[in-house]
């Protein structure tokens, strides 16, 4: 049995890697709601670029999980035509990047029709697949779109880091009737993560909008989403060594962003630095600042917010190149020692 399936050895936490706690999440909503249904590239007869859907076509056929032409405008206006009209699409892109080939019907169709028919029309869709950056893929394939899509009214933007996240938030935003844009990691698909018996369950759901601290700590406030989390967690390691505690926390959802959760941390810590891999120009960290800046938490900050992202160019294809344009575990510790001034 697969890790985390009903026949496992009933352990309270098993091991569960990203692609098989999504594989859960749609197995079974699909099995939940006759109105869901999965489309895009490779994800019927091929299992999925990336296998998120490894299963699927066999268990549910051709009408509830559909092999679409690489025509990303096409099949995305389909699902968002379907979702008008009662169903519940997953519309995968094999690549977020390519989503912009798609961005009319993301913006100007699913997230503004909700308010401009004044409720009447409510268009209950996921657009899913792999954000950022990947390894030796090169510029056209690496851009971080929590910013984009974080700025658009009318749309949810989460964006998971482990295996609990990225079930808990897909089974949400699935069950949303808003449409909701889920940025995962290509690099976290094949990364085991505890689970708990709870997390297994048909019935787990994360609330959409709420951010979880991952480790508690007294000196400095780390807040990022996605891989950078892990990459947080590590150098919290590395600076715990050296007596500084960082309080490291999951953002889980861009939008709608749970400053309370970061400004309750800052009064705590009275500093802030933020992680992404995205570009640093009008950033979510950028955001994270503003919004910092512009509270109650400013007041207890003992020193400015750092900002930590990726380099403000193109992704390079070189490896030496693209581990400098990344940010690492030691760009992390840099950040927190100036936060700190030590």
């Amino acid at each position: 049995a697969r890790s985390g399936s009903p026949l496992s050895a009933p352990a309270a936490v098993s091991q569960v890697t990203v692609r098989d706690a999504l594989n859960q999440a749609l197995d079974e909503e699909l099995e939940r709601d006759e109105r869901v249904f999965l489309l895009g590239e490779e994800v019927a007869q091929y299992d999925g670029a990336y296998k998120i859907s490894r299963g699927l076509w066999k268990k549910y056929g051709d009408k509830r999980v559909i092999d679409t032409p690489i025509s990303e405008m096409g099949f995305a206006g389909i699902a968002v035509g379907a979702a008008m009209a009662g169903l519940r699409p997953v519309c995968e892109f094999m690549t977020f990047n390519f989503s912009m080939q798609a961005i009319d019907q993301v913006i100007n169709s699913a997230a503004k029709s909700c308010y401009m028919s004044a409720g009447s029309i409510s268009v209950p869709i996921v657009f899913r697949g792999p954000n950022g950056a990947s390894a030796g893929v090169a510029a056209q394939h690496s851009q971080c779109f929590a910013a984009w899509y974080g700025h658009c009214p009318g749309l949810k933007v989460v964006s998971p880091w482990s295996a609990e996240d990225a079930k808990g938030l897909l089974k949400a935003s699935i069950r949303d009737d808003n449409p909701v844009v889920m940025l995962e990691s290509e690099l976290l698909y094949g990364v085991p993560f505890e689970m708990s018996e709870q997390a297994q369950s048909k019935e787990f759901v994360i609330p959409i909008g709420k951010a979880k601290i991952e480790k508690q700590g007294t000196h400095v406030t780390l807040v990022a989403h996605s891989r950078p989390v892990g990459h947080c967690l590590e150098a919290a390691a590395v600076l715990s060594k050296e007596g500084v505690e960082c309080e490291v926390i999951n953002l889980r959802t861009i939008r709608p962003m749970d400053i309370e959760t970061v400004e309750a941390s800052v009064v705590k810590t009275n500093h802030l630095v933020t992680v992404e891999g995205g570009w640093p120009q009008f950033g979510v960290g950028a955001e994270i600042c503003a919004r910092i800046m512009e509270g109650p938490a400013f007041n207890y900050l003992d020193a400015p917010a750092v900002r930590v992202t990726g380099a403000d160019v193109p992704m390079p294809y070189a490896k030496i190149l693209e581990d400098n344009s990344i940010p690492q575990v030691k760009d992390i510790v840099f950040a927190v020692k100036k936060a700190l001034n030590i």
